[in-house]
């Protein structure tokens, strides 16, 4: 399309008086270019790049569908009509075979020539507005499912971005429900590995026993239970990315052979003889600070090659209107409703809100809210007391002021969970699933803060 947004129409024919009158039909609407030859016309096809052509059949040095030919492995998008005497309708009728769009008989139909110039120019539009769309489908979810458009959220974004390009270990920090395991799927997405598996493994969510099997596979009969032989996540995600979530809940002797992994490239299924050489990136994650806890060093820097933190909902609160309104189109979709928004008094009390379990929370609550109505806005009344009248602000206390920061946040944590216990009557994995955690992750907290 030429800078004025008129389609540059190119016209191919020898016959000076069909390309005069398709200059008196078509020069208000279109801009058009005239070649009189079938060389002339290529040339003039590479330097205007037209919207459309309209091509001879017949043409004094090239036959036509050579020139079809020839402009269609140029540039395969182009559209062709051709332009044919009905003694030559047969040979038109190839040429659409060969990929011209249609053909027009001469002498021409105004209307008709018309109408067809039109259906094709609309179609050509459709087709950049489609092309337009998927790339911007692409920008848009390349992040996977990472809504928002803070500073700190495009900051991770850019990260991304670079990180995807290396095959170095990343280690995610971040805590629980913010999202690290998008991260990790978007750096695998963004990755060379793309075309192979992303293999997610929850670290917390493994009994001890069984970690050593699910990570490097079993032989058979390598102990009781083991009928047959079992490739382990390594080998699963061999060529991929294997995304270790909750790294940190890794018991010292898992660590030490994660670690040589890592380095020799290689594993060994439990009860095997023989290493298997595995080609996988490593992505880990973590809620914890790993370097205060029973974690070995060497592993640690070993992971932390490329750190990536990311922030808490309440560090990033503009997002939290973007989530709302986008959690809330998914589950109106996937419920069938036809909720409309959310009330001013809403919408300020989640932005308010601490969001202690974070954009898992959140997403959490949005789903109830959808659940429990069928049309309108949801309003404050609709909101959760602790959400609507603010309880999830924790101001710093006199209890918190001769603490130093380790210890205020050990005793938050344990207060915190005190309180999903109580609201969930004891029961830990109830309590686990208010808190948007694992209920082995609810453990490993308990008996990390008892020591």
């Amino acid at each position: 399309m030429n800078p004025d947004n008129k389609a540059t129409l190119l016209i191919v024919d020898d016959e000076e008086g069909i390309r005069d009158s398709m200059r008196m039909l078509l020069q208000d609407r279109h801009r058009l270019v005239f070649s009189g030859s079938g060389k002339d016309a290529l040339k003039l096809f590479r330097s205007e790049s037209p919207d459309l052509v309209l091509l001879d059949i017949r043409l004094p040095d090239i036959d036509g569908l050579e020139v079809l030919s020839r402009m269609k492995d140029f540039d395969p998008e182009v559209e062709v009509i051709m332009l044919t005497a009905l003694n030559t309708v047969n040979y038109a009728v190839s040429a659409m075979k060969a990929g011209a769009y249609d053909y027009l008989t001469k002498p021409f139909d105004i209307e008709t020539i018309q109408s067809v110039i039109e259906k094709v120019l609309e179609k050509n539009s459709l087709k950049r507005q489609n092309l337009y769309l998927r790339e911007e489908i692409e920008k848009k979810f390349s992040f996977e499912k990472i809504v928002g458009r803070s500073k700190p959220i495009k900051e991770i974004f850019a990260l991304i971005s670079q990180v995807a390009k290396s095959d170095s270990t990343v280690l995610i920090f971040g805590e629980s429900g913010t999202g690290k395991e998008l991260v990790a799927r978007a750096i695998h997405n963004l990755s060379k590995r793309k075309e192979k598996l992303f293999v997610p493994v929850n670290c917390a969510a493994i009994p001890e026993n069984l970690l050593e099997s699910e990570l490097f596979g079993h032989e058979r009969g390598a102990f009781t239970g083991a009928f047959d032989r079992k490739p382990g996540k390594f080998e699963i995600a061999d060529g991929g990315t294997l995304f270790l979530d909750e790294v940190g809940s890794l018991p010292l002797p898992m660590q030490g052979k994660l670690l040589r992994a890592l380095q020799e490239k290689e594993i060994e299924r439990v009860g095997g003889t023989k290493t298997l050489p595995v080609d996988v990136r490593i992505i880990s994650a973590t809620n914890t600070d790993l370097g205060k806890d029973k974690f070995r060093e060497d592993l640690f820097f070993r992971l932390n090659v490329i750190p990536i933190k990311v922030p808490p909902l309440r560090e990033r609160r503009e997002d939290i209107r973007l989530l709302m309104e986008h959690f809330l189109g998914i589950f109106n979709r996937e419920f069938g409703k036809k909720i409309k928004g959310f009330t001013k008094g809403a919408e300020v009390a989640l932005i308010n809100y601490r969001w202690p379990g974070n954009v898992r929370e959140l997403q959490n609550l949005i789903e109830r809210l959808v659940v429990l109505q069928n049309e309108g806005f949801i309003s404050e009344e609709h909101l959760p007391r602790e959400v609507s009248s603010g309880e999830g602000e924790t101001p710093v206390s006199s209890e918190f002021s001769d603490l130093d920061l380790k210890q205020a946040s050990m005793k938050f944590e344990a207060s915190f969970i005190k309180k999903a216990l109580q609201k969930a009557g004891g029961n830990k994995g109830q309590a686990a699933k208010l808190l948007g955690i694992h209920r082995n992750t609810l453990l490993q907290i308990e008996k990390r803060l008892k020591h």
